[in-house]
């Protein structure tokens, strides 16, 4: 599982080594013709191995950079002469006639830009045909890879297979002890132990101390940690202590296997087996470090994942045993396995008829023991799935918030109870290969999954050690940017743990930074990063720009607020667009191909962005125009309130009960809107009054009049005026009418004016008349006769009573005549 990660480094760091400074030389097309015929035949070979295939493809891939970086020779010069040829101007049409001097350089220069554009021919030919190569090659690793986990082994289910495997490892067994007693039978291996026994010794006693003591060592330093950062930075510091719980052990394991070496008594086989020990040892504490980050052992651990301690125990045993069965799978592949198949082929010293009976059964052998490890393996994979879920269960049930964590890690455990019944259904009937693709890879993606878990929330916990922000730990963004980072970087070890070859890898990687073709324009890391850079210094030179004009230079001038604001939004939005422009232009982002695209763009703005451009149109309208500005009074579809803002898409006034009503630009220009500030703050206010009748009109005009004129606020030119306006049922009605200075000031006004006019209106006398009615009766006599007529007694049940006419309701009138009673009776 590691080479395949230690190759890939290695061609990441050859491709980023530079070359070297000198002077480019072109491929050798004669030796490329040779390679590629070899290549081709050589990949139509039934017989070829994996391993020729995977030099092979190497070598193209080698050829093929070459020839791409080819591709770019000559690059200026061709753009010259093509420049060049364009100011010539358009070629003569069929028939025409050309200046004969024009005609004659146009010819040199097509002359010229065929011969600069030879070797980018020639080299494009060839980078196809090296790419057709490794596709080639890619094409048959894959068949093969299929065809590898298709194909069936003997099934543990058949109890002679068993046998075959019992006899396997007796047969390793006996191989292993007839070459350790042949060491130990050797003098000289025994004086090589004496003379190194001081150094063996000391080598032992050390790992011993490392590999049994040092994990607890580094836990006690742990806890001791956790109570002195108690207040910050706890859980930082912890973790980093803890590491030694991996690092110690790993270290006591090299240690004993170089005194393992130093004795000389044990063969290539177990020398084997000791180098793979500190591998081992790495592992088992790796995964069993990550198990108590997950699963932690107390209230006081945090768990990576937000998990309690409730199953903490069941979670580290499960953990526990993928591990184990981690190990001896890598065990078996790389080590029982290649040396089986020495020994079963005939390597070993027993005799070849012998050798080749069993020979026979070898894969029955390790396809048995295979099986038993997927079982393993896939039984602590079911058992982790169904913890995952009821923690997740347990979680969802203590919050109310659905975590984008919490369903992904759902899914997870869905898919790891899937692949540990799948993958063991598929060893039982035979499958191994397709078994092992499954079931390893999983155990290696939860193991990837939780180290990326720990690690986001290390360098969550170094953030709010630096921010010292503890209070909004839940909603910070950093923390999850740093996870997307970290879930970026983990998707080539994912790809590696489920197959991708890392030749596959690296061609991904360095397409990526050549650049790729999306809708006919090529992006690329580079391309990227200039139009960025170039747009963040034209969006910050925008900025710099807007806040000069909007607290230096503009104050200085006569324009209001409302034209200020307008000049730094358009500075703004021109700054942004020629940020855009010319970091486009220098990025050599060629958008001529996208037109198409934008033609088909503009369909949909009309139709399905039609209200939100119209309402952009409106806003760079109001912008220009300024029919309204900020701080305006207005009115507009029965809102009324102050302008605070103008955007491009709408403006939004505050009300005069504080509430805020956004207002679609388009309103504002196709609808009536009535400003009342936008030219001047004056503004008329009118009162009405009504007073009694039989008052002196001219005497209530001049104290109206007067009261006006002394208010402060009130205008003189033009000055108050009153109007006698009717004479209504209940009063004579007049009104007062000024204008004043500042009309946001009318409520205030029109309060005062109400309470003068009270006080004047009764220190002279003056009498505001209720609203009054007056009733008259018509003939009340036989009204009030009616009233007092005796009721007449009630007649016996069987006795038949012809009922007497109702007497007719005296008629009633209504008139204008005063009278006290029927005043009273109105007034309740």
């Amino acid at each position: 599982m590691i080479r395949p990660f230690l190759r890939l480094c290695c061609i990441l760091l050859l491709l980023a080594i530079p070359a070297t400074a000198q002077e480019p030389q072109g491929p050798d097309y004669d030796a490329w013709g040779k390679a590629a015929a070899a290549a081709e035949k050589t990949v139509g070979d039934s017989n070829v191995t994996d391993d020729q295939l995977v030099q092979l493809r190497a070598e193209m891939v080698k050829w093929r950079t070459s020839f791409t970086d080819a591709q770019g020779a000559n690059g200026d010069a061709i753009e010259t002469l093509k420049g060049q040829i364009a100011a010539l101007g358009d070629p003569p049409a069929e028939g025409a006639s050309e200046d004969p001097a024009i005609a004659q350089r146009r010819a040199e220069l097509n002359d010229a830009l065929a011969k600069l554009q030879a070797p980018v021919i020639a080299a494009t030919e060839a980078a196809s045909r090296a790419d057709g190569v490794v596709r080639s090659i890619d094409k048959l690793q894959r068949e093969r890879q299929a065809d590898k986990l298709l194909r069936t082994s003997p099934t543990a289910l058949n109890p002679l297979n068993w046998s075959d495997a019992g006899q396997m490892l007796y047969w390793m067994s006996r191989w292993i002890y007839d070459e350790t007693h042949w060491r130990l039978s050797q003098p000289a291996n025994f004086n090589n132990l004496r003379n190194n026994l001081p150094l063996i010794a000391a080598l032992v006693a050390v790992s011993a101390v490392l590999m049994l003591r040092g994990s607890r060592w580094m836990m006690a330093l742990a806890r001791a940690a956790m109570g002195k950062f108690a207040l910050r930075g706890s859980d930082l510091v912890t973790g980093f202590v803890s590491l030694g719980q991996v690092l110690l052990p790993v270290a006591g394991a090299m240690l004993l296997t170089q005194a393992l070496k130093l004795t000389t008594l044990f063969g290539p086989i177990m020398t084997q087996l000791f180098e793979m020990l500190p591998g081992v040892v790495f592992l088992s504490f790796a995964m069993w470090w990550l198990g108590n980050r997950i699963f932690p052992l107390s209230e006081a651990d945090r768990s990576a994942l937000g998990f309690t301690p409730d199953g903490g125990a069941e979670g580290r045993f499960h953990v526990t045993m993928l591990s184990i069965a981690l190990i001896l799978h890598s065990m078996l592949i790389n080590w029982i396995t290649p040396r089986a198949e020495d020994y079963l082929g005939g390597a070993g010293r027993i005799a070849a008829d012998k050798a080749q009976e069993i020979a026979a059964h070898a894969e029955a052998a390790i396809s048995v023991t295979q099986t038993l490890l997927i079982l393993f393996g896939g039984v602590a994979l079911f058992r982790l799935g169904q913890l995952i879920r009821r923690q997740l269960r347990k979680l969802q049930s203590e919050t109310d918030d659905a975590l984008f964590r919490h369903n992904l890690m759902r899914w997870v455990a869905n898919a790891v109870i899937v692949m540990g019944v799948l993958g063991s259904i598929l060893a039982l009937v035979g499958y191994v290969a397709a078994a092992n693709a499954l079931v390893w890879p999983t155990v290696l993606t939860l193991a990837l999954i939780a180290l990326m878990a720990v690690l986001q929330n290390y360098f969550a916990e170094f953030y709010f050690v630096l921010t010292r922000n503890d209070d909004h730990r839940s909603e910070a963004l950093v923390p999850v940017l740093i996870g997307f980072a970290l879930t970026l970087c983990a998707m080539p070890l994912a790809a590696l743990i489920w197959g991708m070859r890392p030749e596959q890898l690296a061609d991904m990687w360095l397409q990526f930074l050549t650049g790729f073709q999306v809708g006919g324009v090529k992006i690329s890391p580079g391309i990227f990063l200039t139009f960025v850079v170039i747009f963040a210094i034209g969006y910050t030179i925008t900025r710099l720009l807007q806040g000069a004009l909007r607290s230096t230079i503009l104050p200085k001038t006569t324009l209001d607020l409302g034209g200020q604001n307008a000049i730094v939004a358009g500075a703004g939005y021109v700054g942004i667009f020629l940020a855009a422009l010319l970091a486009i232009s220098i990025a050599g982002i060629n958008l001529s191909s996208l037109a198409i695209v934008a033609g088909a763009l503009s369909v949909g703005v009309g139709f399905g962005l039609q209200t939100i451009v119209q309402n952009f149109v409106s806003g760079i309208i109001l912008l220009v125009e300024r029919p309204i500005s900020e701080g305006d009074w207005i009115e507009v579809g029965g809102q009324q309130g102050i302008v605070k803002a103008i955007s491009v898409r709408a403006t939004r006034i505050e009300t005069f009960d504080r509430s805020e009503v956004v207002i679609p630009n388009a309103s504002l220009i196709a609808g009536s809107v009535t400003n009342m500030t936008r030219t001047n703050k004056n503004g008329r206010v009118i009162i009405k009054v009504g007073v009694a009748y039989g008052t002196d009109t001219r005497r209530v005009v001049e104290l109206l009049k007067e009261i006006g004129e002394g208010h402060p606020l009130v205008m003189m030119a033009p000055g108050p005026v009153v109007l006698f306006t009717d004479m209504g049922a209940d009063s004579l009605n007049f009104e007062l009418r000024v204008i004043l200075a500042d009309v946001n000031f009318g409520g205030s006004v029109r309060t005062e004016l109400n309470h003068q006019i009270l006080e004047r209106f009764a220190k002279e006398g003056i009498e505001i008349p209720f609203a009054q009615r007056d009733v008259w009766l018509r003939n009340p006599e036989t009204l009030a006769t009616a009233l007092r007529a005796p009721q007449p007694e009630a007649a016996p049940a069987e006795a038949e009573v012809q009922p007497e006419p109702a007497a007719a309701p005296a008629p009633v009138m209504m008139s204008d005549n005063d009278g006290e009673e029927e005043e009273d009776k109105e007034r309740r």
